[in-house]
């Protein structure tokens, strides 16, 4: 699954060691010829003393057991600080040009959220970097070179997930000082100023304020802004809601993470209100609950991530504070949304 480090092998010192030591027990005598003094010694006491002598021959023998024994325990403990245990690893599927989810700086909140999931698992953290356009799950965690993705709606097929841990909604952002109070899709100011939405995919496929916008028949005054951008600038994402700032458009329809995050830092003041109705159609949502994902299969590590979002999700609801992670809350039980 995600435990990848090398295979431990045994030193083989241990055995050299011990080998090596034995060689140096003090059973000689003097000289080259101690050896075969003791022999000698041993054969004329045989007959007057082989009783003693062989309590002490036998004293001998229990000693350098005794001895190799210790020096075996020493040499195995020795040998095992050396040779530490694998260490876990925690492998990470992102983005590195995402804000306010990821970055190759770990500045993003998933960046925290993935390091707060590490300590948990008591894992080295990794990250396999690959931008989030068509083809990002099947490069990385199909592939195999990463094990868990920060951010995907619960719903998502492509991979087993988690429970949600935030619920987030789109959201209208607007200049206030123009006068604007949009709250509603069914707003008709909707129909006079110029919109801009978030399109998505290299083939420039709709969102869903796109498709609610073009059900009410609102699409001259619409202006698309690819959630990828020019990726070769910082923060690609952040496009839609600078123009808002600037005023290129008058009022964006914005997934709420991201508008939340860079209307912020915009030099002048921005609104961020969510949109109504939370769901356009039966298919059409505007509200979405985001979970992590990991294989299909993997079911045992889902239940781990799991019980970590549980008992840390206050820890989570500050991260997502911190970053300006607008919230809708839900009804329905941690347990009904697995």
């Amino acid at each position: 699954m995600f435990l990848h480090s090398h295979d431990r092998r045994a030193s083989s010192s241990p055995h050299i060691h011990l080998w090596f030591l034995v060689s140096v027990v003090p059973l000689a005598g003097e000289g080259g010829k101690g050896l075969t003094a003791l022999r000698r010694r041993s054969r004329a006491k045989a007959g007057m003393g082989g009783e003693s002598g062989g309590r002490r021959a036998s004293g001998v023998f229990h000693v350098l057991m005794r001895r190799l024994c210790l020096l075996f325990l020493v040499v195995m403990a020795s040998g095992s600080e050396a040779q530490p245990l694998p260490q876990r690893q925690l492998r990470v599927c992102a983005d590195p040009n995402n804000l306010p989810f990821s970055n190759e700086r770990l500045e993003g909140f998933e960046n925290k959220l993935a390091e707060l999931i590490a300590h948990e698992l008591n894992a080295t953290l990794t990250y396999t970097w690959w931008a989030q356009r068509r083809g990002f799950i099947r490069n990385t965690l199909k592939a195999a070179t990463c094990d868990l993705l920060m951010g995907v709606p619960k719903r998502l097929d492509a991979v087993l997930t988690t429970s949600p841990y935030y619920r987030s909604t789109y959201v209208f952002v607007y200049r206030p000082e123009d006068g604007l109070a949009v709250r509603s899709l069914d707003d008709p100011i909707l129909r006079t100023v110029k919109i801009g939405v978030q399109l998505i995919g290299n083939d420039g496929a709709n969102s869903p304020p796109a498709h609610a916008l073009a059900r009410r028949h609102i699409i001259e005054n619409v202006v698309g802004y690819s959630v990828y951008g020019d990726y070769a600038q910082p923060n690609p994402t952040a496009r839609i809601v600078e123009a808002v700032a600037t005023g290129a458009v008058d009022v964006a329809v914005v997934w709420g993470p991201i508008a939340s995050y860079f209307a912020r830092s915009q030099p002048v003041p921005l609104a961020v209100v969510p949109v109504t109705p939370s769901r356009d159609t039966p298919t059409l949502p505007f509200v979405f609950d985001i979970a992590l994902g990991v294989r299909w299969g993997e079911e045992a590590f889902r239940a781990e991530l799991d019980a970590i979002l549980q008992r840390r999700q206050p820890d989570i609801n500050r991260i997502l504070d911190e970053y300006g992670v607008p919230r809708v809350a839900t009804s329905e039980p941690r347990s009904a949304l697995q």
